[in-house]
């Protein structure tokens, strides 16, 4: 996975996930990606900083068998990669 940011004018945050057809095949494959990642999001919204565009790059399949906690570790190790949060958590 990749993550893309850049800062926004708007004043509130907003998040994207994009999982291409490479990926999974299926749109219900596709969507159950998109939604385990948007619930990790949810969860731990209050890390990530306002008023800023992410967008999570999907490249790789196995994120559908992933167990959710080893998903929240990999999308937490992203986020502090980026440097785009100011607690290392």
């Amino acid at each position: 996975m990749s993550l893309v940011f850049c800062e926004n004018t708007r004043g509130f945050t907003r998040v994207a996930v994009v999982v291409s057809k490479k990926v999974e095949k299926t749109a219900v494959g596709r969507n159950r990606i998109r939604r385990r990642i948007y619930e990790v999001i949810r969860k731990n919204f209050d890390l990530i900083p306002s008023r800023r565009d992410y967008i999570f790059v999907v490249y790789n399949g196995d994120v559908v068998n992933m167990p959710f906690s080893e998903l929240e570790k990999v999308l937490g190790e992203l986020v502090a990669e980026s440097k785009v949060c100011y607690n290392n958590k």
